[in-house]
């Protein structure tokens, strides 16, 4: 006998009822016993693993309506406010909207006029996302433990918004746990993170989203500092330019001379390797101003890191193997276009 055929008889009708009672009952307690999980978990594997059960459950039924609940975007922002306590860091406040339930975060150096919420696409990839500029500042997937920043809308949001409104202590105050939180999930649960601008290894090369750059930009850049205390002067091979700031700090602008490609890139280099090239645009005015008046040949590109279908995918040197608990993705570095991904 079918079991697709129309349920007519009360009795039926009955049982169906009965059945979709015990389904709600068995999913709403494995419900409850994931939110003890997000809220009381001291294990950074448990909270992960709790988080994206809660992520993909559907709590959707023919015949009972569940209790309001939290959505997605939201058991995202709990996961990052849970890891940041697990570490001690408090300067992200966290608390729950009361007109719409939703969770949102702000910042401590910044007030609470700036808030942020995660936003999910498709696919699942959480934007953690300032409401009033709508700025996307990094990328999250659980699932495929990847995390991204957006130099584009790191310079956006920060660098000429912000700056209008805050200090730039406040904001590298800001930026600070964001920097934690990137840390933490690489530390505690093997995430493979980027922190574009923000990354400060004196190895780490920028590269330009544009790679020719017309000598003009460098040339202007010489006529920025001609009145200033800081030195710029040519680089031995011919390939660039080097800024000497201040307390030991370095910023080059050029291309690898033995790379046959010879694509442009900033390089910042600091005694103690604590200096960003998002420090360097948010302290030195004199860097910023240039950089902004130039920003359509300078921005620093965005590789961003993508699930790609297995037949899509193709296999290269950037490419990204990522462990999963229910399967193998196969990760692939890739240019987004250029409106999305230059900052």
């Amino acid at each position: 006998m079918s079991n697709n055929r129309i349920v007519t008889s009360p009795s039926e009708r009955v049982q169906a009822l009965s059945d979709s009672f015990k389904d709600v009952l068995s999913l709403g307690q494995k419900y409850v016993d994931l939110l003890d999980r997000l809220a009381q978990t001291k294990d950074t594997k448990d909270l992960l693993a709790a988080t994206i059960k809660l992520t993909k459950m559907d709590l959707a039924n023919a015949f009972v309506n569940f209790p309001p609940h939290y959505k997605a975007a939201d058991y995202f922002l709990i996961f990052m406010d849970r890891l940041l306590k697990m570490h001690g860091d408090t300067a992200v406040n966290v608390t729950e909207n009361e007109l719409n339930h939703e969770f949102e975060a702000t910042m401590a150096s910044i007030g609470n006029e700036a808030i942020f919420k995660f936003e999910i696409d498709s696919r699942g990839e959480a934007a953690f996302t300032e409401q009033s500029q709508h700025e996307p500042l990094f990328y999250l997937s659980l699932e495929d433990k990847l995390m991204q920043f957006n130099n584009r809308t790191l310079v956006n949001y920060f660098i000429i918004y912000a700056l209008n409104q805050h200090t730039d202590l406040e904001l590298r105050d800001a930026v600070k746990p964001l920097i934690d939180f990137a840390k933490y999930l690489q530390q505690d649960l093997d995430f493979t993170i980027d922190l574009g601008i923000l990354a400060t290894a004196n190895d780490r090369r920028f590269m330009l989203d544009k790679p020719d750059l017309p000598l003009t930009v460098i040339d202007r850049l010489f006529v920025a500092t001609a009145d200033e205390d800081y030195m710029l002067m040519n680089l031995p091979r011919n390939n660039g330019a080097e800024l000497i700031l201040d307390q030991g700090t370095k910023l080059d602008i050029a291309f690898d001379p033995d790379d046959y490609s010879q694509e442009w890139a900033f390089l910042v280099e600091d005694p103690d390797e604590q200096v960003s090239f998002f420090d360097v645009l948010l302290h030195y005015g004199l860097v910023r101003k240039w950089y902004l008046a130039d920003r359509d040949s300078l921005a620093v590109r965005t590789d961003h890191m993508e699930i790609a279908d297995d037949e899509e995918a193709v296999p290269d040197s950037a490419s990204l193997a990522v462990d999963q608990s229910d399967e193998e993705a196969e990760v692939t570095t890739k240019k987004d276009d250029s409106e999305e991904n230059d900052e």
